[in-house]
């Protein structure tokens, strides 16, 4: 248990990944907060199979890709009484094509799910932890946006825009008490990975040295560590954990 509980917001928190990175945040004690899609009419099985596992997750619908929507969700969370100590910029899409056949509808459906909605959500909370003198934003890039990936422009520049983004607000923050961080995940055991054709999905395996695909637990882990009292030296940082298929 931390020494202080905290509370904890995760975009696309319901997904593959946010659903570990929730687990994770709420393991150590801190209260947290999900973010779903406006259209995820599974949500509250979800919730219910969650508490049932000992898991008390606070849900909330919006569209992270649409700013006024995020105006509206930082409205609705300050209401409920809760302020957001711990960001984790989550929610991502892929919409993959060789450039030369993307079209500007899927160049723009990722750019503003997994870029702006970094701006979008962060924007609205960071002025209170300013003003707490603590916070951690961690921002879930990807290998890809690293060493870049055959069809896919789009994803490897949002993923790349992340870290961009985390870099100039830890330079703005430092002294404040509030660190901002990238994580990028390799390939991970989740239905985007595992909805690959068996054939792609081998291919991918095979260029992992470790010899597996990563699961969604280790990059929780490594998220909740960034966002403990124990990493407030840490900030500006893109910590990889992809297996040793991209070194750098």
């Amino acid at each position: 248990m931390q020494a202080e509980q905290r509370t904890a917001l995760v975009t696309g928190g319901s997904g593959g990944l946010g659903e570990a990175i929730a687990r994770a945040l709420h393991d150590v004690g801190h209260t947290v907060l999900i973010i779903h899609s406006p259209g995820n009419t599974n949500i509250g099985a979800w919730l219910e199979t969650q508490a049932g596992e000992g898991y008390n997750f606070i849900a909330y619908g919006a569209d992270v890709a649409d700013h006024a929507s995020c105006q509206e969700l930082a409205g609705l969370i300050h209401a409920d009484g809760h302020h957001i100590d711990i960001l984790v910029n989550n929610a991502g899409i892929t919409r993959d094509a060789t450039f030369r056949k993307l079209s500007y509808a899927d160049w723009d459906a990722v750019l503003r799910v997994n870029l702006d909605s970094v701006f979008n959500v962060t924007r609205p909370f960071i002025d209170g932890m300013l003003e707490r003198g603590w916070g951690r934003i961690v921002n879930i890039s990807s290998i890809n946006g690293s060493k870049g990936q055959f069809g896919q422009t789009n994803y490897s520049a949002a993923k790349a825009g992340m870290h961009g983004f985390t870099k100039a607000l830890a330079l703005e923050v430092a002294r404040k008490g509030v660190t901002v961080n990238t994580v990028s995940p390799g390939y991970l055991d989740t239905k985007m990975v595992t909805s690959m054709a068996e054939d792609v999905v081998k291919q991918v395996v095979a260029g992992i040295p470790i010899g597996r695909l990563g699961q969604p637990g280790e990059i929780a882990a490594l998220v909740a560590f960034i966002a403990s009292e124990s990493a407030g030296f840490m900030t500006g940082s893109n910590v990889s954990m992809n297996g040793g298929q991209h070194m750098y």
